[in-house]
């Protein structure tokens, strides 16, 4: 199986800004017994690398791990050595598009208008991170969905939670990125696994 598939079976990539590499794999265990199957540790995390490596080695073989906030080639490479699987970005840059596709692992950068969702595409990237999207808002993506190729997946970032899940879906967002929704640092691991549970069972209700 491409494991690029775990994200149609449940497409939700957790974002656990803020985790500790002392608490990454409990979190992200959490998350995968409620069923979430892709998690991402921001860049921007304390020793981020240190987390997506033990959660890697923990979990690699069965969930999607990988960062957020990816901005540099740089970057790319050391989640690569880390044991990451999939780049999320804020933004579109091409050189980080075709680095993450060079070592063999899934993108998903940032995009805010069509132009760059095609240049995305152009340059490697599997799917498109719709940012921010209470910004950009639905009716982009029900236009932006018209005129992209056939089976581009589109996930909705920023400001959606499982409140608003169904809207955005029946926009056309074909997943989502949760961060504060499903994880706040030093929220107790039984909170995690409820709203995480939560989640996926909007999410199946959806389907």
């Amino acid at each position: 199986m491409d494991k690029k598939d775990l994200l149609k079976e449940v497409p939700v990539i957790a974002i656990i800004r803020g985790v500790k590499p002392e608490e990454a794999v409990d979190v992200a265990e959490a998350m995968y017994e409620a069923g979430i199957r892709a998690v991402e540790v921001p860049l921007n995390s304390p020793n981020p690398f240190v987390s997506i490596k033990l959660i890697a080695d923990a979990l690699g073989d069965k969930m999607l791990v990988g960062a957020g906030t990816v901005l540099t080639v740089e970057q790319v490479q050391k989640v690569y050595e880390a044991g990451g699987q999939i780049i999320v970005s804020p933004n579109m840059d091409e050189e980080v598009i075709e680095a993450t596709k060079g070592f063999g692992m899934y993108s998903y950068p940032g995009v805010m208008t069509v132009t760059e969702c095609f240049a995305a595409l152009e340059a490697g990237a599997d799917g498109l991170k719709l940012f921010p999207a209470d910004v950009v808002g639905m009716k982009f993506i029900k236009a932006a969905k018209v005129v992209l190729p056939e089976g581009t997946q589109v996930f909705a970032v920023g400001g959606v939670n499982d409140q608003n899940m169904s809207e955005w879906t029946a926009a056309g967002a074909d997943g989502f990125g949760l961060g504060s929704s499903l994880y706040k640092p030093g929220m107790p691991i039984a909170e995690i696994r409820q709203l995480s549970e939560k989640v996926v069972e909007s999410l199946g209700a959806l389907v």
